[in-house]
């Protein structure tokens, strides 16, 4: 096991560090910070979200920053506010000690443009951005890219998923000849190996962290036998269990989700729901009550659901399993992180066993039955 300093970490970013309880490298930070500090090379990493990846890539970003200059000198572009949010967090906390000053600013959606623009006039050497709003802004040129040395492109698989293709493809074309290019995402699916072929060089290191586990290993995985009349009852049963614990509840669809919400609030549970149609400040109000423990369970859909990042989430409950498999990755991937562990548990009714086979099948994991 390396220290931070034996991977080439400066020592003023290992105090800000140990401050924030980052003492020990994380098997992905260990593979790929020795290799983005000292060669200029593209990188694609496969890693689960709550692996450590904030640091492993913004560390040897921070490290790239010439101070001296006032050129937006690096991007990190990731899927959602909250993500993009957190990451400029991080990098604000890692460089706490450091000589000089590193200056990132977070763009994203929901908010006004104006305000970002505003932003974006003092010194930046860093933009942590959503791709939507990045690319408006570089349109309007309130942000120059032109001497971009590195960009990142976090959780790519969601952003993909997320709709955000055409305006990837169109940022990655800018000034595609000076920079390298850094890609981290828990699957592999045919876009992302496009973006790989059409932006990335060919020479590119390729990363895997514990390569066989698609779903990360500290989560077990459970089903439970119900019916569709049942359903209700078995979800209150199951938080009746775990009053201490705190969960996300999966849906498919928004309506599924309010309804749920509606239902467990009337029985007097602590719930807040997530979806596709809420504005933005009630998003953010949601997050906020979760995130201070007065909600104790969120009920969302897949998509709302991305980027959230929240730790000592105890377990993840499937209304109804996804309909795709990389959705069951995301959804199981939003407990145990930080090296915790946490449960994965899916409502199953009369017809849908087939269904768990697959999944176990496909992710090389096995379901245990929970009779309640």
């Amino acid at each position: 096991m390396k220290t931070f300093s034996e991977l080439g970490i400066h020592k003023s970013y290992i105090k800000g560090l140990k401050e924030l309880n980052i003492v020990k490298p994380t098997e992905i930070q260990e593979m790929v910070i020795p290799i983005l500090l000292e060669s200029k090379t593209d990188l694609i990493g496969l890693a689960q979200t709550g692996t450590g990846k904030t640091a492993a890539f913004g560390l040897p970003v921070l490290h790239a920053i010439d101070k001296n200059s006032d050129d937006v000198q690096a991007l990190i572009i990731a899927p959602t506010r909250e993500l993009v949010q957190q990451i400029q967090k991080q990098l604000f906390r890692f460089t706490k000690y450091i000589d000089g000053k590193i200056f990132s600013e977070g763009v994203y959606g929901g908010e006004k443009i104006d305000k970002q623009i505003k932003a974006l006039t003092r010194t930046t050497h860093i933009v942590v951005a959503t791709p939507g709003r990045l690319l408006d802004l570089v349109e309007r040129g309130a942000v120059d890219i032109s001497k971009v040395k590195i960009l990142v492109l976090d959780e790519a698989d969601e952003m993909l998923s997320m709709g955000f293709k055409e305006d990837l493809n169109k940022i990655l074309k800018y000034n595609t000849k000076k920079r390298n290019t850094w890609l981290f995402s828990a699957t592999m699916p045919e876009e992302i190996k496009n973006i790989v072929k059409n932006y990335m060089s060919p020479d590119a290191v390729k990363v895997e962290v514990n390569k066989n586990a698609l779903v990360n290993e500290n989560i077990s995985h459970h089903f439970v036998h119900t019916t569709i009349k049942d359903k209700l009852n078995m979800i209150i049963r199951i938080l009746d269990k775990r009053q201490d614990e705190r969960g996300i509840i999966f849906c498919r669809t928004k309506a599924g989700t309010k309804t749920l919400a509606e239902q467990l609030q009337n029985e007097g549970y602590a719930v807040g729901a997530l979806e596709g149609d809420m504005q933005q400040k009630d998003r953010d109000k949601v997050m906020r009550a979760f995130k201070n423990e007065s909600l104790q369970v969120l009920i969302s859909t897949d998509v709302s659901a991305r980027g959230i990042d929240v730790n000592n989430l105890a377990y993840v409950l499937h209304h109804q399993l996804p309909e795709q498999l990389d959705y069951y990755t995301h959804r199981s991937g939003r407990t145990a992180r930080a090296g915790k562990t946490g449960q994965s548990i899916a409502l199953i009714i009369p017809g849908e066993m087939q269904k768990v086979i697959d999944i176990q099948n496909a992710l090389g994991i096995t379901f245990r039955e929970i009779s309640m």
